[in-house]
């Protein structure tokens, strides 16, 4: 007797737009200077907790938040170095990440990485492919 066998395969939906940012600075005065720059309103908000089962307590990583209103975009501001590690671990020399949900225009998308380029203290904002990342699970929340 020959039985069917099906392979039920799962795929993470990433449905959002990610970029890696580098800067010595840190969280807050980044912040202020992409309010400023880019006309955003970047606001604290609870620490994004990935819990890591490895030594019990939860890696928090500071985060921040603005969403524009006219195409209901959000903006998510994440540290990359947390409590006691990295929230994408195989991206060490990436500082910060900015991540795009919801709609935003190419050229949009554009200018604001050009934006973030042209700050003094950003040393690079590069657009990065969220499917090319190993612990990709870790910027879902």
């Amino acid at each position: 007797m020959v039985l069917n066998r099906k392979v039920l395969k799962f795929e993470i939906d990433l449905d959002f737009i990610l970029i890696a940012v580098t800067t010595s600075l840190k969280d807050y005065r980044i912040c202020y200077y992409i309010n400023k720059c880019l006309n955003f309103n970047f606001t604290r908000i609870d620490d994004l907790s990935l819990d890591t089962h490895v030594n019990g307590s939860p890696l928090l990583f500071s985060l921040y938040h603005y969403v524009w209103e006219s195409t209901e975009t959000d903006f998510y501001f994440i540290g990359n170095k947390g409590s006691d590690g990295y929230l994408v671990p195989e991206m060490r020399e990436a500082d910060y990440f900015i991540m795009i949900k919801n709609y935003i225009d190419d050229d949009d998308l554009d200018n604001m990485i050009s934006g973030l380029n042209k700050i003094p203290e950003i040393v690079a904002a590069v657009k990065i492919d969220p499917k090319k990342i190993k612990s990709r699970e870790n910027l879902l929340f």
